[in-house]
C-alpha cells in the first residue's frame, strides 16, 4: 500500500506540470478524459505492457484520499485502457493518472458539468480533420497539430475533437490506405505521438467524434461495406475516450448546466448511399442552370444540364443521413431540452452552398428539409457546429438560396478547421486544375449575397483553425481563430468577426 500511496501522490503532483509534459516515457501516448457528465467520465491511456493497470482520481483541492480503480491492458485493444468512472460530483475539477507496477503516467485533468439548473458561463473549442501521416522526409505531412495546442492553451471547460481524427486514406503521396484494425491503430499512434494532441487530451475533458476518414473517404456502409465499418469503430473506440456505439450508433447528448446542451449526431452509421454515381459527380447538380452557366469558365462541365435521375435521387425521401431510430431519438431529445442553447455537433455541413453536395446534408435533401422544418417549428436557440469542409464557413441555414426568393430557417451554422490536411482552397485548386480557383470561388460565390452568391458572413477557405465558443444565459459567441489564436482571415485579408447570437 505504501507504493500505491507514493504513486498516487506522484500523479496528483504531476498535474502542476501537465501542460509542459503530457506523457511519460512509459505511458508515451498520454492520457485523456471523455464522455464527461456531472457524475461520470471515461478515462483513457495506453499502457506500457499487457496486464493490470490502476487508475487514481482525485478532486482538485479535495482533502480526502484519491479513489483507485482497476483496469487491464491487452493486445486485443493495442494496450489501450478505458475506465468508466462514476460517482463524481458536479462542477468539480478532477486530477487523474494511471500506473502499472512502478511506471506512472503524467496527470490529466477534467471538469464535470454543473447541475442542469445551474446558470454559469461555459467555454469550449471545436475543430477536426487531422492527418498525422508522415511525408517522404519522415515528418508529419501537413503540420504538428498546432491548432490542437492552441485549443489546449484556451483553458476551456472542455473541447471537442470533431471527426477525421485520423486519415485512413491520407492524401500524402505514397501513403497506403489503413483498412484493417491494426493499420488504423498505427494511424492513431502517429497523431498521439505529437505533443500538441497529448496536451489537448490531458488539459481538460475532450468529447471525441468520428466522421468518414476513420473509415474511408465519404464513407457509407452501403458503399464501402461492413468490414470497413467494424474496423473503424473498433480502432476509434480503442483510441478515443468514448462509450462504444449502441443502437443509435455514436449519437449522444451532454448537458452543461442551465445554458448548454450538446447533441452529437452520427452521420456515418445509418446513411444511405450517396448520389454521386447517379449524378456522374456533377460539380453542382442542384444549382440553377443560370448559376452553372456563370461558372462554366472555371468548370466547363457546368454547361451541361443535370439529369432528372440525379435530381430525383437527391430529393428522394427514402434516403437518409441519420436513420429512422436516430432521427426520432434526436428530435425527441432536442425538443424536450430545457437548456437555453442547443448545440448540434454536426459531422458534415447542413448549410447550403451547392458545390459537390453528395456527402453533405444537401445530398440528402428531403431529410435535410424535414429536420430543419422540425427544428424551426419546435426548438429555439439552435446552432450547428461542424467541421469536414476544411474551411471556415459561417452562414444562416437556408432551405433555398438561389433560383427564387431565399428562404431561411432562422438557424446558423459555423464550419471550422482543418487541423492538419489540405484546406478547401487547395482542394478546389486541385479539383479544377487552376491555382487560385479556391480563393476566387470564395470571393465570387460564397461571399456575395443572393441572388449572386451564398451571402456567407465568413468564407475563409485556407486557414488551419478552430472555433472558440462562449455560452451564457443570454448569448452564444463563436470566434474563429487560427493556430496562433488570432482571428481567422478571408482571402481578402478581412478578419472574420465573431458570431454572437442572443437567446430568444
Amino acid at each position: 500500500m505504501r507504493l500505491v500511496s507514493i504513486l498516487v501522490a506522484a500523479i496528483v503532483l504531476c498535474a502542476a506540470v501537465v501542460s509542459a509534459q503530457a506523457a511519460t516515457p512509459a505511458f508515451r501516448y498520454g492520457v485523456a478524459a471523455g464522455e464527461i457528465t456531472s457524475t461520470s467520465a471515461v478515462l483513457w491511456t495506453r499502457a506500457p505492457a499487457a496486464g493490470p493497470v490502476q487508475l487514481a482520481v482525485h478532486a482538485s483541492g479535495g482533502t480526502g484520499p484519491a479513489r483507485l480503480f482497476k483496469a487491464s491492458a491487452s493486445q486485443a485493444r493495442d494496450l489501450t485502457v478505458r475506465a468508466a468512472v462514476r460517482g463524481l460530483n458536479p462542477a468539480t475539477t478532477y486530477i487523474y493518472g494511471f500506473f502499472q507496477g512502478k511506471k506512472t503516467s503524467a496527470a490529466g485533468t477534467f471538469r464535470t458539468p454543473p447541475a442542469a439548473r445551474t446558470s454559469v458561463a461555459v467555454r469550449f473549442a471545436v475543430s477536426g480533420d487531422a492527418d498525422a501521416t508522415r511525408g517522404p522526409n519522415g515528418k508529419p505531412g501537413f503540420n504538428n497539430y498546432e491548432v490542437y495546442g492552441r485549443m489546449a492553451a484556451e483553458r476551456n471547460d472542455f473541447n471537442v475533437n470533431l471527426g477525421d481524427t485520423i486519415y485512413s486514406d491520407s492524401e500524402i503521396a505514397g501513403s497506403p490506405p489503413a483498412l484493417t484494425v491494426r493499420q488504423k491503430w498505427a494511424k492513431y499512434r502517429l497523431g498521439l505521438a505529437l505533443p500538441a494532441l497529448q496536451r489537448l487530451r490531458a488539459a481538460t475533458g475532450l468529447y471525441s467524434h468520428w466522421d468518414d476518414h476513420e473509415f474511408v473517404n465519404d464513407f457509407s456502409e452501403a458503399e464501402s461495406g461492413q468490414a470497413i465499418y467494424d474496423a473503424g469503430v473498433k480502432a476509434f473506440t480503442d483510441y478515443a475516450p468514448v462509450a462504444r456505439p449502441g443502437r443509435l450508433g455514436l449519437f449522444r447528448t451532454f448537458r452543461w448546466g442551465k445554458n448548454l446542451q450538446l447533441f452529437f449526431l452520427d452521420e456515418r452509421s445509418f446513411r444511405s448511399a450517396k448520389a454521386d454515381d447517379v449524378c456522374g459527380n456533377d460539380l453542382a447538380p442542384t444549382a440553377p442552370q443560370p448559376v452553372r452557366d456563370g461558372f462554366a469558365t472555371l468548370a466547363p462541365g457546368l454547361k451541361a444540364p443535370v439529369s432528372a435521375a440525379c435530381l430525383a435521387t437527391i430529393e428522394d425521401p427514402g434516403r437518409t443521413m441519420l436513420g429512422a431510430a436516430q432521427y426520432a431519438a434526436f428530435t425527441k431529445a432536442i425538443k424536450a431540452s430545457t437548456a437555453t442553447w442547443k448545440v448540434v455537433v454536426n459531422e458534415v455541413p447542413i448549410q447550403q452552398y451547392y458545390a459537390l453536395p453528395y456527402d453533405r446534408w444537401e445530398g440528402y435533401a428531403a431529410e435535410r428539409e424535414k429536420l430543419l422544418r422540425f427544428l424551426q417549428a419546435n426548438v429555439e436557440n439552435v446552432i450547428f457546429l461542424t467541421t469536414d469542409t476544411h474551411a471556415n464557413l459561417v452562414n444562416e441555414i437556408r432551405y433555398r438560396t438561389l433560383g427564387g426568393t431565399p428562404e431561411t430557417s432562422g438557424m446558423w451554422e459555423v464550419v471550422t478547421g482543418p487541423v492538419a490536411t489540405n484546406t478547401f482552397a487547395k482542394e478546389i485548386d486541385g479539383y479544377l486544375g487552376q491555382k487560385g480557383a479556391g480563393t476566387a470561388i470564395g470571393a465570387l460565390f460564397f461571399k456575395p449575397p443572393p441572388p449572386n452568391g451564398m451571402g456567407m458572413r465568413c468564407a475563409a477557405l485556407d486557414t488551419y483553425s478552430y472555433a472558440e465558443v462562449t455560452v451564457t444565459a443570454r448569448t452564444l459567441r463563436v470566434a474563429l481563430e487560427d493556430a496562433r489564436g488570432n482571428p481567422v482571415r478571408e482571402g481578402t485579408g478581412v478578419a472574420c468577426a465573431p458570431l454572437v447570437l442572443t437567446a430568444r
